[in-house]
């Protein structure tokens, strides 16, 4: 017997919030950091309550848990395109200074003006988006909680961001 749609999207629901906590973990074993596991919980959440389930599932469970995975895994490869495209803040400490020569100044100047410009020509809300993320180091949470967006859209606005100014320099 089928049962209704909005039996089995609550069913869905329930099943979610009583195996949040494994749901986590899961998370936490691509990742490897709790903050980013609870957003990607959160996002799987969602994306659950969000959609029409038009047929129940044979192993709701483990639908859940690949909705996680899958979600873990997009931010996992997020991360390490972020880094490879600026690096990690530490990176610039171990570089001795080129304090001192104009052309180092130059250059530094000409890229600086270039990103501000990139930055200028974004929309208000990416580009506020952006400093909150790189220059007051909010999470994708945070930044959702400061503007009333969701935290995927916040995610997609610091990519267009960067993007935006990889592509001037």
């Amino acid at each position: 017997m089928m049962m209704p749609v909005d039996k089995w999207s609550h069913e869905l629901n329930t099943l979610f919030i009583a195996n949040r906590t494994q749901l986590l973990r899961a998370a936490y074993k691509i990742l490897g950091d709790w903050e980013r596991s609870d957003d990607v919980v959160q996002d799987a959440y969602i994306k659950i309550t969000g959609m029409a389930v038009t047929q129940k599932v044979r192993q709701p469970l483990a639908y859940l848990f690949q909705i996680v995975r899958n979600l873990a895994i997009d931010h996992y490869r997020r991360d390490v395109f972020e880094s490879e495209l600026f690096g990690t803040d530490e990176e610039g400490l171990q570089v001795p200074a080129l304090t001192g020569t104009p052309e180092t100044h130059a250059i530094n100047r000409q890229h600086l003006e270039l990103v501000a410009e990139a930055l200028a020509k974004l929309p208000e809300r990416t580009k506020r988006v952006f400093e909150l993320y790189r220059i007051h180091g909010y999470t994708h949470r945070m930044i959702a909680d400061e503007l009333g967006i969701s935290t995927s859209l916040a995610n997609i606005l610091i990519h267009e961001a960067m993007n935006h100014c990889k592509n001037a320099l």
